[in-house]
């Protein structure tokens, strides 16, 4: 057996929350100075954010009303779980400054805003061109967050075991903040109805082993039961864990910052070499030194599944991308991407962004 796990957190998770609300603040700066530089991290720990980081930029942020509208669009009272404090908003403090004048030399130049290596992934497995366990645990989310169901509180986890031998999911794993006065057995069948229809959209076997918040109760979550902090999640971010994970996180950073903008090149590669039938997987890595323009390495990885000779796949990449940094956002137009949009369920496969066209 070759079985390969996947997980994905809901948008109302504690590290998710400080992600919404980083790439909430990237996206404003952008939105009213698009020269904005963006390197914003969040915390979270009960009813307190703390807000913290480098920003030069026209624009000031009114983060009071950032915040507001990231817990106003997870939902208040799922977020609060009957914490009243939460209802009137969280207290938040403000670290910010502006960005290192040493680090903006080189970015103003064109060069890379840091060093770092970035990995871009797809596969022809499902439509999106991404992994298919990390696609049903994504589509589980997804569907669980507008189940109309009082007992469902913010705060969700899914996992999914996939066997590439046989094709079929051998685990499906969730774990569902509830409301105090229900248990496990009241809603078991609800979760596990949208289990099965999360793996029937993606036509998988649906006598998997089902595993419904197995420790049993789970009503503290969210930040009242951990600590938040902003890119804590980089496989829900990017591949449920399936391919290479980058140095830095993609959340909170305008795209001059490589660790964002390259893993949305090498993923647009990626993807591209996939559609064009030259393979039915790849992985791309590109690596970067800081104040440079052009990438220190570019290697491209199609685990023997190319139809094509390597090096025509590695010319078909050097001769039709721009990895420069100012290329990359050109390319992709990153000054006007809303990011607000990846912030939760994933950066990649979904419809609408430049980076999956």
């Amino acid at each position: 057996m070759r079985v390969l796990t996947c997980e994905q957190i809901s948008d109302g998770h504690p590290d998710k929350i400080c992600d919404q609300i980083a790439d909430a603040i990237v996206t404003d700066c952008l939105k009213h100075d698009p020269k904005s530089r963006v390197a914003i991290e969040c915390l979270i720990k009960d009813n307190h954010v703390i807000i913290a980081g480098e920003l030069t930029s026209t624009h000031k942020p009114d983060y009071r009303a950032i915040v507001d509208s990231v817990f106003t669009k997870i939902g208040w009272e799922r977020v609060g779980s009957g914490n009243p404090i939460l209802y009137a908003g969280p207290d938040i403090g403000i670290l910010v400054k502006e960005q290192s004048a040493d680090i903006a030399l080189g970015v103003d130049k064109g060069g890379a805003g840091d060093q770092g290596i970035m990995y871009g992934y797809a596969t022809n497995e499902t439509p999106e061109l991404m992994p298919i366990p990390f696609m049903v645990a994504t589509r589980f989310l997804q569907i669980l967050k507008n189940h109309p169901s009082w007992m469902f509180r913010a705060d969700a986890k899914a996992q999914v075991s996939f066997d590439y031998d046989t094709g079929r999911i051998t685990t499906f794993l969730c774990s569902v903040q509830h409301s105090p006065d229900v248990e496990v057995q009241d809603f078991r069948h609800i979760i596990e109805s949208i289990m099965v229809l999360a793996a029937s959209e993606y036509v998988l076997n649906t006598d998997f082993e089902k595993l419904v918040n197995p420790t049993g109760r789970f009503v503290i979550g969210g930040p009242y039961a951990d600590c938040g902090v902003t890119g804590r999640k980089l496989a829900c971010d990017t591949y449920g864990g399936i391919g290479h994970i980058g140095g830095g996180a993609l959340s909170g950073k305008d795209p001059s910052k490589v660790d964002r903008s390259a893993a949305y090149m090498a993923r647009k590669i990626a993807r591209d070499i996939v559609l064009s039938g030259y393979a039915d997987k790849c992985e791309v890595q590109l690596a970067y030194a800081i104040g440079i323009l052009q990438p220190v390495a570019v290697y491209i990885d199609c685990f023997g599944t190319e139809y094509q000779n390597p090096e025509f796949i590695n010319r078909y990449v050097r001769e039709n991308y721009d990895l420069t940094p100012r290329g990359i956002i050109k390319a992709l137009d990153l000054l006007h991407v809303d990011y607000n949009k990846v912030s939760s369920y994933g950066h990649f496969g979904k419809q609408g962004l430049p980076w999956e066209a």
